[in-house]
């Protein structure tokens, strides 16, 4: 069993799913049970607004994901498959197409609008490497909705309802959450942030300030210093600078060298990396790109595949650099003894960008495009320059807020809900109008928002847990109370049955451990790892009419007279 992550290994053990496949789960009657109490809360908050469900097939056509670009731009990502007639299907991973094409279809007038449909519907993605579960898996459950609106203050005005019910639904849910801006990616579109649930093993990266600022580090932006005057500097010199293709060897031997005039040690921020990269287009071309960071930074490839969208991003291979002499492993630079730049306008024809800290007047040590030399005293907007910035350099704890609120702290974080203001993406590609006001046909501005139902189950078992089981919160555990009947006389099973039927009568859903040959021990380690948070111990004080309240959160076990119980469990907040 590779349950890697607790949720998994316990939801597994627990009896609520079964792998099917890397990424594909069965589900069993314990883990629907969640799962549907899951999305009731879901459906009430967003039809206390006025969402309305619909239900899409996954089985989808080309056609309209050929038409947005989308059939492209998922590359492998998605399950693709052929009929026996030649059709093109996908299993779809998200549905903005088909949506948008019911509402062109049944609504032509601005009258119509605001609407917002939803469904909660499974999804698929080809992942390649499904992990933790049901956290990144290939088949997973979605709420996805969708608003409709004519007017960008109608759109602004769905979006906030939705944001606020996601609010409404993860604090039901007992989830911590931190809101962040975040990149729309594939998806297009303008404003976007994700929920992310704080977590150890989450897979997002997101920074934050203590006072308030929260942003996913695909979205981070870097505030630019401001231009300095370079007119009193002193000229770019080359200098030897052998046997240092790393940074680290590279700010020994300018220190031993080659020092400062001012006495200040140099640090790997006074040097500036060139970083080759590849880039592989959605027809398959590949292209190079040079990009210039400080050298106390990384390039975060994360980052770089926002940047570079839709294109793949890797480091360029030894093959890369064999077709391109002109780039000099470990001492590639912007400038060179005879003057060359890296650019457009550059006898290598590679496109070079640089980090918005490489601002004009900055001065840095650089590659020379020679081996063994580098060049120091280096100024940009001076000496080079580049063909535009860009955001791909790993994101530090301490870095400045781009809102002024001050340093940022990093932390990991696994999403949970997204909400995206798409605009007129869709509707322009796929011919979405209505007639406003005027009798003007106008194109539709839409919304859309996201929640992984099955991925929020595993997250609120990982939070939810100790080292015997699961401790699932009060509302949507699969069963109100757990009645577990111990000992082999009748009579503890006739006042265990009794208290059930109570319990029912009361509205109470109870789960009946009644295994007659099983031993007290056995079925209390189930318990525990069903997790169910309240807990009926009906044992050989049952013939004296007593039995124990055990609250799963607390670890406590309370005598209670049986006739007292329903309303003891009543009371328990």
């Amino acid at each position: 069993m590779d349950a890697e992550v607790a949720s998994h290994r316990l939801l597994v053990r627990a009896g609520y799913i079964r792998r099917q496949a890397p990424g594909v789960f069965a589900w069993l009657p314990l883990g629907l049970r969640v799962r549907r109490n899951i999305e009731r809360i879901i459906r009430e908050e967003l039809e206390a607004f006025g969402a309305q469900e619909v239900h899409f097939p996954a089985l989808l056509p080309r056609e309209p994901y050929e038409v947005t670009g989308r059939w492209a731009e998922y590359g492998d990502g998605i399950f693709r498959l052929t009929d026996r007639k030649g059709g093109d299907y996908l299993l779809a991973p998200t549905h903005e197409e088909v949506f948008t094409l019911l509402v062109k279809d049944l609504y032509s007038s601005y009258k119509d609008l605001p609407l917002s449909l939803y469904q909660i519907q499974d999804k698929y993605r080809d992942e390649a490497r499904p992990r933790a579960g049901l956290l990144r898996g290939r088949e997973f459950s979605m709420k996805d909705s969708y608003s409709f609106d004519y007017t960008d203050a109608g759109l602004d005005v769905s979006y906030q309802q939705h944001r606020d019910a996601y609010e409404r639904i993860f604090q039901r849910l007992g989830l911590e959450y931190v809101i962040v801006k975040a990149d729309a990616g594939a998806m297009g579109g303008s404003k976007s942030e994700e929920f992310l649930h704080p977590t150890a093993v989450g897979e997002d990266t997101f920074v934050r300030s203590a006072a308030g600022y929260a942003a996913n580090v695909e979205a981070f932006t870097t505030e630019a210093p401001a231009p300095r005057s370079f007119e009193a500097l002193t000229p770019a010199e080359v200098l030897d600078t052998p046997d240092t293709p790393t940074i680290a060897a590279l700010v020994a031997v300018a220190n031993t060298k080659h020092p400062r005039p001012d006495g200040r040690a140099w640090t790997a921020g006074d040097t500036l990396k060139n970083i080759v990269l590849a880039l592989t287009a959605l027809d398959g071309s590949r292209k190079l790109v040079v990009v210039g960071l400080p050298g106390d930074r990384e390039v975060d490839l994360k980052r770089a595949e926002v940047a570079f969208a839709p294109s793949d991003v890797e480091a360029a291979t030894e093959a890369d650099f064999l077709k391109h002499p002109g780039l000099v492993k470990g001492y590639i630079g912007p400038w060179s003894a005879n003057g060359a730049v890296l650019g457009e306008k550059s006898a290598t024809g590679i496109r070079f960008l640089t980090d918005p800290r490489v601002s004009e007047g900055t001065g840095w040590i650089t590659g020379a495009n020679v081996h063994g030399a580098h060049v120091f005293g280096l100024v940009a907007g001076r000496d080079f320059s580049s063909d535009g910035t860009v955001e791909v350099a790993d994101v530090l704890a301490g870095d400045p807020a781009p809102d002024g609120s001050g340093p940022v702290e990093l932390a990991r974080g696994m999403e949970i809900g997204h909400v995206f203001q798409l605009g007129r993406k869709y509707a322009e590609a796929l011919g979405l109008k209505v007639l406003d006001e005027n009798g003007k046909l106008v194109t539709v501005t839409m919304g859309s928002y996201g929640i992984g139902v099955t991925r929020i189950l595993a997250v609120i078992a990982e939070s939810n847990h100790d080292e015997k089981g699961l401790i699932w919160p009060k509302n949507i555990a699969p069963f109100d109370v757990h009645v577990v009947a111990t000992g082999k006389d009748d009579v503890v099973y006739e006042v265990a049955e009794t208290l059930v039927t109570d319990l029912e009568s009361a509205g109470r859903d109870v789960l009946f451990d009644d295994r007659f040959k099983v031993s007290p021990g056995v079925k209390f380690g189930d318990a525990e790892l069903i997790g169910v948070p309240v807990i009926v111990i009906v044992g050989r004080g049952a013939a004296d009419g007593q039995v124990e309240l055990w609250d799963r959160r607390t670890g406590e076990r309370t005598p209670f007279a049986v006739a007292d119980v329903v309303a003891a469990i009543a009371a328990l907040s």
